[in-house]
């Protein structure tokens, strides 16, 4: 300050002269700071140590806009090249918003920071479009001179889609036979069943498809990510992070199947920019309501070269399509997968340029889909393998355990797996015979490939005049090759679809909660059940009672089921079980203790109960042979689930569930054990092949498409309202990175915050809350002589003294 004027302040923007855009570089601004940037420049809602900086330069500079200086050139140009391909159409708006006070005289916010910051809290906060409006209205009569300011939401929105990325709508068939793009994007009815593209076509007004894909494109999501500097430097996590011994797995990276992957293709390993992606689907009502049917089916895709905090994390999760209802897309996914396949191609053979904040130049960058995340009845959908019918493994194909029994189809005979000389594979308690198969060599991705030669003639679409197809004697259990197999890698993946830990536990957790409460409708142990052990001549203690006649009289109670008695100490038990804060759910709520039952579980609540309370709630209940396998079990899963896995232990795990479920067949009948049982089995594999399962399980993605079912506001257009909310939510959460002294996804406080400084002096600072009033009492002297030593021996502020 000079003579009362700021000595910086040349260029007189706030009295009448007209501002020129020109923003410092990261670096520059840094350096000008005198801040190592090395240090920082990644970290989410992190500034620089300027309070007056509202975020919306470092927004406007990650955004492509290196105006007129740049200094981190590689060849000491002052613009790097290739930027302004990366500039959005909107972007002089948004500069002359950033440039714009909010109303003369403010300078705490732009007319651009605070619209940001406005939004933000609407998508944060749920507001409805209404409530919204009307603030929108009340802050236009507050501010003065706010003419320019929106109206209205849909204005707001329109101005955020500078900052967004928009998506794409692709007409569908009515039928799911065929999109209207690239060569058929000009046609007027389907080329395979010729039905009208229009469902209103009257010549009046706007012409209306029967149905849209809605397809977010995904270079320019890829794109973001590096161009911003909040998550470029974290893009190559997963290979600049300390590795120990490699022994212990925490990230995909540590897998069998990313370091083949490496190995198959070194040129795409040697550059670590490059992207792992992973996609998910999945089916929801959302109506909430099962009895309208309807059901959408989102795609979406992780990046796995993120670090574990934020690769699972939803706000950095990327919506890829919406596929329209009102019926499940079965089979015909590929038809709508066809968009994002042909760019997944692309990115593998030709990349794309990128533009690094990081690094500060631009780089071609390539992309490979590692594999698929999906609950077993959309493993089928995707991957092709009807999980329906007697070989219904997809990972043991051919070899699938099973036999038929009087109600259902049974996968049974696990002790296959056990080694050739074990002596369980010459016991007649399993099904009555001895097992001197060998253990099943699974086929691998070439002769997947060779199994899907013999399928032909595939039909999609729901045209009524499809006939249903016989499947043919050597097509297995396939009813469709994947679109998936057109990227030229795929059939070289060791780990192409996911087997989902969360829904094998859920069904685990209910076949034998269901059968020891013996629920009517859902227990194993059904008449039927115990048919099945008298044709197989085995555990004849529960056999049925007949009269003389031959006449059912009644069951003999097995050691697997409970009394009256027992079922009301289990429930009292489990309605006791407390546990820590955001470890679980209120699970006492689903126990009703006077009538006995147990019902409402999510799938959460079925993943505590497996690994924790069914081992403990049965003991002094159950014989010690089914407590012990409860027990074995649980454990099992809980080391399976852990977020750090050894490959010694997984290699162990391997060989014990075999051992498990071979126990679990002579104690529970053959009904017990449907597929979900089965897969139980290849678990520890997978493991080894990808990785903890916390980075391939369905947990985050079933949150996600909750998000998405929260979106749905217009019955009329389930889909549109859905994609339009979530740009809008895409575009805020992008924003948020970069806002300060607000609550957003990145910065959300803890829900108990027991950190409490009462003393600069470290022994005396509490690292909890007390609870309760305080009482005042006199230490005898030998306690005080204990106390004092305390102090003097753990305070390192003093350390210096006593030596």
């Amino acid at each position: 300050m000079r003579f009362g004027m700021d000595q910086s302040y040349t260029h007189w923007v706030l009295h009448g002269e007209k501002p020129e855009y020109r923003f410092m570089s990261r670096v520059e601004r840094l350096d000008n700071a005198n801040v190592d940037i090395d240090g920082m420049g990644n970290d989410i809602n992190e500034g620089d140590g300027d309070e007056e900086d509202d975020g919306m330069q470092d927004l406007l500079h990650d955004m492509g806009t290196f105006v007129n200086d740049c200094p981190i050139d590689e060849d000491g140009r002052s613009r790097p090249k290739g930027v302004e391909d990366f500039i959005g159409q909107g972007f002089h708006e948004l500069l002359s918003k950033a440039t714009e006070e909010l109303y003369p005289g403010c300078t705490n916010f732009s007319k651009l920071s605070f619209l940001i910051k406005l939004l933000h809290l609407k998508v944060y906060n749920k507001w409805n479009n209404k409530s919204f409006d009307m603030l929108l209205g009340l802050l236009k009569d507050v501010l003065p001179n706010c003419e320019t300011f929106p109206k209205s939401y849909y204005e707001a929105n329109q101005f955020l889609r500078s900052v967004g990325l928009g998506y794409v709508s692709i007409h569908a068939c009515k039928y799911d036979c065929s999109l209207f793009w690239k060569e058929y994007g000009d046609l007027q009815s389907c080329p395979k069943c010729g039905t009208s593209r229009w469902r209103i076509n009257d010549g009046k007004g706007k012409k209306i498809p029967w149905k849209v894909l809605r397809y977010f494109p995904l270079k320019s999501r890829l794109q973001r990510l590096f161009m911003s500097s909040k998550t470029a430097k974290q893009m190559t996590w997963h290979n600049d992070r300390t590795k120990g011994d490699g022994n212990n797995m925490v990230h995909p990276s540590d897998g069998e199947a990313w370091k083949s992957f490496d190995e198959l293709y070194p040129d795409f390993a040697r550059e670590p920019r490059n992207f792992r992606l992973g996609l998910a689907t999945d089916g929801f009502n959302p109506h909430g309501n099962m009895s309208l049917s309807y059901t959408v089916w989102p795609v979406v895709l992780l990046a796995y070269n993120l670090p574990p905090w934020m690769c699972m994390d939803e706000s950095f999760f990327m919506l890829s399509l919406v596929i329209p209802g009102p019926k499940a897309v079965g089979r015909d996914i590929d038809v709508y997968m066809r968009p994002l396949v042909d760019e997944l191609s692309e990115l593998w053979e030709d990349g794309f340029d990128i533009f690094d904040a990081s690094k500060g130049k631009k780089f071609r960058k390539h992309a490979a889909l590692l594999w698929t995340i999906n609950d077993f009845p959309a493993y089928g959908t995707i991957s092709g393998w009807s999980t329906k019918g007697y070989k219904t493994c997809p990972v043991c194909n051919t070899h699938t355990p099973s036999c038929k029994l009087r109600s259902k189809i049974g996968y049974l005979g696990h002790r296959r797996f056990l080694p050739y000389n074990h002596p369980w594979r010459r016991s007649k308690k399993f099904d009555g015979k001895s097992d001197h198969r060998t253990i099943p060599n699974l086929p691998d991705g070439d002769a997947v490939v060779e199994q899907l030669c013999h399928v032909e003639n595939i039909c999609y679409g729901k045209h009524p005049s499809n006939k249903r197809r016989r499947r043919l004697e050597g097509e297995l259990n396939w009813n469709k090759k994947s679109i998936l197999f057109d990227l030229p890698y795929w059939h070289k993946l060791r780990l192409r679809h996911n087997l989902d830990v969360m829904h094998i536990e859920k069904n685990i957790c209910d076949n034998i909660l269901d059968t020891l409460m013996n629920v009517e409708g859902k227990t194993k142990d059904t008449i039927k059940a115990r048919l099945d052990l008298e044709d197989m001549n085995i555990q004849k203690e529960l056999h049925l009672i007949r009269a003389a006649d031959g006449t059912i009289v009644g069951k003999p109670p097995a050691c697997y089921t409970m009394s009256l008695d027992e079922k009301k100490k289990f429930c009292e038990f489990v309605k006791q079980v407390k546990f820590p804060d955001g470890y679980a759910s209120n699970i006492s709520r689903c126990v009703n203790v006077d009538e006995r039952k147990i019902s409402g579980l999510k799938s959460h609540d079925c993943h505590i109960l497996l690994q924790s309370i069914l081992p403990l709630g049965t003991r002094g209940i159950l014989n010690k042979d089914v407590t012990g396998v409860l027990l074995e079990l649980g454990n099992f899963f809980r080391r399976i689930c852990r977020r750090s896995l050894n490959k010694d232990d997984v290699q162990t795990m391997c060989e014990e569930i075999i051992l498990i479920l071979c126990k679990l067949e002579m104690i529970y009948p053959p009904a017990f054990f449907d597929v979900m049982v089965h897969l139980a089995i290849h678990l520890p594999n997978e493991a080894l092949l990808g990785g903890p399962v916390t980075y391939r399980w369905m947990y985050p993605i079933e949150r996600f498409l909750g998000t998405l079912k929260g979106f749905f506001k217009n019955k009329a257009h389930l889909e549109g309202s859905i994609t339009e909310a979530y740009v809008v939510k895409e575009c805020t959460t992008f924003c948020s990175m970069y806002l300060k002294g607000i609550e957003t996804n990145f910065n959300v406080p803890d829900r108990f915050n027991d950190m409490v400084n009462g003393s600069d002096i470290s022994v005396f600072c509490q690292q909890c809350k007390p609870i309760g009033s305080g009482k005042i009492i006199v230490l005898p002297t030998k306690e005080l002589e204990i106390a004092h030593w305390y102090v003097l021996m753990n305070c390192h502020e003093i350390s210096s003294l006593i030596e």
